[in-house]
């Protein structure tokens, strides 16, 4: 049989979406092939490939008042919004355990997007690095410019893989996966806008980053427009908000988040057969 894949786009706190998609699609135990990520999502999907449904939903709602988990003082101490360590040492390891032996009957390919800093191109980390160094990869895939330190893996320096790929569907095509289930987290009729402030704000060690990051609004909208002609082919089902509740990548509003995770429920809920007859 064809092989089906699914692919999921970042976003920070909007990952939360995601987060209620795939909830439902463990409810209606639905599976897929191939599994790449970048950023949230390739977070998010790790949670649904052990099958811990309601994992990402109470990491993402339930330390929202803990400073460690995201606040100004973590940006003062360590220049990271999100507390790194928090998220991907005591998190997964002993606040909300991650369970590792449940992943690994998964038989599937998973793959999470990162960007080498030093050539500004995509990095792809499929599941034979993930076995062993699964948070480090996540880690650098989550760590946006700027907001998070430059991650270092196996002699490479890396960083959000959302700069340079952030909705890998073709990496998902290119590894031979013609059917693909695509998870936005913003909803129809968006498109990146160019920062006015983004020129003041540069990696200095890095001018790769910076010209990727110059380039990311053009970038993510041709892949935006890719992804629904692909729809339109029938080579693509694409599921995103059917509401735009307002949330930022940075998002502490509990309610607004418990509202987007539901709403990420409900759109998918409503897409079960079609995912079924894809």
């Amino acid at each position: 049989m064809e092989k089906k894949g699914l692919v999921l786009e970042g976003g920070g706190m909007r990952g939360i979406y995601t987060a209620g998609v795939l909830d439902c699609f463990l409810n209606h135990e639905i599976s897929f092939d191939y599994v790449i990520g970048v950023s949230a999502g390739g977070n998010m999907a790790a949670s649904y490939l052990s099958k811990q449904k309601g994992r990402n939903k109470r990491v993402t709602l339930e330390y929202l008042d803990d400073k460690r988990y995201l606040s100004i003082g973590n940006y003062i101490k360590n220049r990271e919004m999100f507390g790194m360590d928090f998220l991907f040492d005591e998190i997964p390891n002993v606040l909300e355990p991650y369970h590792m032996d449940d992943f690994l009957l998964y038989e599937g390919e998973y793959v999470i997007a990162c960007t080498n800093c030093e050539t500004g191109e995509t990095e792809y980390y499929d599941k034979s690095h993930l076995k062993e160094d699964m948070l480090t990869i996540l880690r650098a895939s989550s760590s946006l410019p700027l907001m998070a330190p430059v991650v270092e893996y196996k002699g490479k320096k890396l960083l959000d893989g959302g700069v340079t790929d952030p909705i890998p569907l073709r990496k998902a095509q290119q590894d031979g996966i013609k059917k693909n289930v695509v998870v936005l987290t913003r909803p129809k009729g968006y498109f990146k806008k160019s920062s006015r402030i983004a020129k003041y704000f540069k990696v200095k060690q890095y001018p790769a980053i910076n010209e990727a990051m110059r380039r990311r609004p053009g970038r993510y909208n041709e892949t935006l427009h890719y992804i629904e002609r692909e729809a339109e082919a029938g080579h693509v089902l694409l599921i995103r908000p059917s509401l735009d509740l307002k949330v930022d990548r940075m998002e502490k509003n509990r309610d607004k988040l418990h509202q987007l995770y539901e709403l990420g429920y409900r759109d998918a809920e409503q897409k079960i057969r079609a995912i079924k007859d894809f």
